[in-house]
């Protein structure tokens, strides 16, 4: 009997799975895991990662040595959705000299706004 370690990335020990043969495909090992840990196919998807490699997994029909060790991520399906909305700021850069100039008018409207009617 054959088997790989695997760990999801938030706990600290490592779990086993069994199979026969030398190696075991990523399809098959996802669905092992899958059941072990009671997920469901529907609500997320799996990413298999070497621990020792840091290589990815991402062909099912990859094979997976045996004695090998695994770090699980759940991945949702369809992707993360974003909970924020993004604003795009768009900012030019000044041409050279001109700040000096808005600065130079900024104060003069300040002054003639405020501080001269007294």
């Amino acid at each position: 009997m054959s088997c790989v370690h695997y760990k999801f990335s938030s706990k600290l020990n490592y779990d086993t799975v069994t199979f026969d043969g030398l190696h075991i495909s990523l399809c098959d090992l996802k669905k092992q895991i899958m059941g072990r840990e009671k997920l469901k196919a529907a609500d997320c998807d799996l990413q298999i990662t070497n621990a020792q490699t840091k290589e990815e997994y991402t062909d099912d029909n990859a094979l997976i040595p045996k004695n090998s060790s695994v770090i699980v991520r759940r991945i949702p399906i369809g992707g993360v959705k974003s909970t924020s909305k993004t604003y795009v700021i768009s900012r030019t850069e000044p041409v050279m000299g001109t700040s000096k100039a808005v600065c130079k008018n900024t104060i003069s409207h300040f002054f003639y706004t405020f501080l001269l009617p007294l």
